[in-house]
């Protein structure tokens, strides 16, 4: 497999912009995109792209992949659309590496799009249910904040975890995004307000959950032997991970972990040559505080039975061993659903490279790897990158 690196990567302002079509979104992406690549270069050069998207609310029901390219200035360029629910952009950086590491690209770009905010609150809710199982889920009257509070009361019935645990993963990642300028929510927000918020599906109050966004984002990749044409810092691609679950959540073995995310995340840390202990900073899929909870064991990142400890005792906090969620997450940054597997990418090429937008949230990673989480629908798809400055 030949060696991958990332040379650039970019990201519009996540937030709600009805006004805005989805060609401006993803314009601004690819600008700040070609912008990062420190010696330029020219969208003639990519060979490939991969588009991640869900829905484009009937805005453009067909070739939305090359609608965006043709948008970001890649006419003529070979693409595809990816659609894996929310972890679609996850899965079109996978494939975007896979196509360099094959050796068909020299160069391909990964982007996603998604644009929520076009269509009345009521059609917003009954599109985004359609990624879980329809029949089995939707037509019986659940939905994702219901089915994540199933999960997450189950961690909490079998691992004694406590509910102050949900909040202030919560009150961690709002707080986090107030110095991103890039984030769509960015107040404050401490574990007692985020607990006093209005219900949504208990365990979870509104602050518990990412809301409705606008946005895109895109990556550029290439042979690692030829980065050096593009910048004298390029990030490495360590590892590539990805799994598939039931869709349905009662098909599952169990209730309380993301199996797909297991698998991922095994594979990923079998390419990258380490183990989970070596991640310096993470960004998981935290559409909802219990996602991330989850997420905790079945990354590796402790026991499942300490994950409430793991945020309650201040190692996920950006100044903790493991910062998780940096950018804010989900909850703060945003979740423009095709767009947040490439935009965790964005958030860990500028902290790896020491190039955050906002020096007060730069973390001090080192040579250290770090690891990007990306779940579709409630866990019946994840994508999982590691990323580093170095190889073993």
């Amino acid at each position: 497999m030949i060696p991958v690196a990332l040379v650039g990567a970019g990201q519009s302002v996540y937030g709600a912009f009805p006004d805005r079509s989805l060609k401006s979104l993803m314009v601004e992406a690819a600008q700040d995109c070609f912008g990062s690549v420190d010696k330029g270069i020219a969208p003639g050069e990519i060979d490939e792209a991969f588009v991640g998207t869900l829905n484009t609310g009937g805005a453009q029901l067909g070739n939305v992949a090359p609608l965006m390219t043709e948008a970001a200035g890649m006419v003529g360029v070979s693409v595809a659309h990816v659609e894996n629910a929310c972890a679609s952009a996850g899965y079109a950086f996978r494939l975007a590496a896979m196509a360099v590491a094959s050796g068909m690209a020299d160069v391909a770009v990964a982007a996603g799009v998604e644009k929520m905010t076009d269509l009345p609150r009521e059609r917003n809710r009954l599109w985004l249910g359609i990624s879980g199982d329809v029949e089995w889920e939707r037509l019986a009257g659940t939905n994702f904040p219901g089915i994540y509070a199933m999960l997450t009361r189950r961690h909490m019935f079998e691992f004694g975890t406590p509910e102050a645990a949900i909040h202030a993963i919560a009150a961690k990642n709002r707080t986090n995004a107030v110095d991103n300028p890039k984030a769509q929510f960015r107040r404050a927000t401490t574990p007692e307000q985020a607990a006093a918020a209005p219900n949504l599906a208990s365990p979870f109050t509104l602050s518990d959950a990412c809301g409705v966004t606008d946005g895109a984002s895109m990556t550029i990749l290439c042979r690692a032997d030829i980065a050096e044409r593009y910048t004298d810092r390029p990030v490495q691609v360590l590892g590539l991970g990805g799994g598939s679950d039931y869709v349905a959540a009662h098909d599952r073995a169990s209730m309380s972990r993301l199996e797909a995310t297991r698998r991922a995340a095994r594979q990923a840390y079998a390419q990258a040559g380490i183990d989970p202990g070596q991640i310096r900073a993470a960004e998981v899929h935290d559409c909802f505080a219990g996602a991330e909870l989850l997420s905790y064991g079945d990354l590796g990142f402790c026991d499942e039975a300490d994950a409430g400890a793991l945020v309650l005792d201040g190692h996920t906090a950006r100044d903790g061993r493991l910062p998780v969620n940096n950018s804010g997450g989900l909850i703060g940054k945003g979740h423009p659903i095709g767009s947040t597997g490439t935009g965790q990418i964005y958030e860990l090429f500028h902290q790896l490279r020491g190039s955050a937008a906002n020096p007060d949230r730069q973390l001090d990673l080192g040579s250290a790897p770090v690891l990007a989480h990306n779940v579709g629908g409630s866990g019946g798809s994840v994508a999982v990158t590691v990323l580093g400055m170095e190889r073993a």
